[in-house]
């Protein structure tokens, strides 16, 4: 998956924005972060809760990994060279939906 229909993908959904986050970039619905952009162009941090997570850990484990922040798992680390784009639509979107309802 390249990083090109990542941000293509995020920017569909409606009301979503791109603005830095410190060093990365970042894709937020109402204010909220949905996706963050580490520098290059090698993975990405989706904050997904912890049912989609867990459940994407087991049936993704080549690309995914649990995205620890603050100490604390708070959604995936997405390698996209080996992601399959349709589930990372759905992991985006789950995200997305999440954040949006929270505002």
């Amino acid at each position: 998956m390249r990083m090109s229909t990542v941000r293509a993908f995020a920017l569909s959904l409606p009301g979503t924005t791109e603005a830095p986050h410190h060093d990365y970039g970042s894709f937020r619905v109402r204010g909220g972060i949905f996706v963050t952009l580490p520098p290059g162009d090698a993975v990405i941090h989706v904050f997904v809760g912890e049912e989609h997570r867990e459940r994407a850990l087991a049936m993704y484990p080549e690309w995914t990994e649990k995205l620890m922040w603050g100490g604390k798992a708070r959604g995936l680390r997405i390698t996209l060279a080996l992601a399959d784009t349709s589930a990372v639509k759905v992991l985006m979107r789950q995200a997305y939906e999440a954040r949006s309802a929270r505002r």
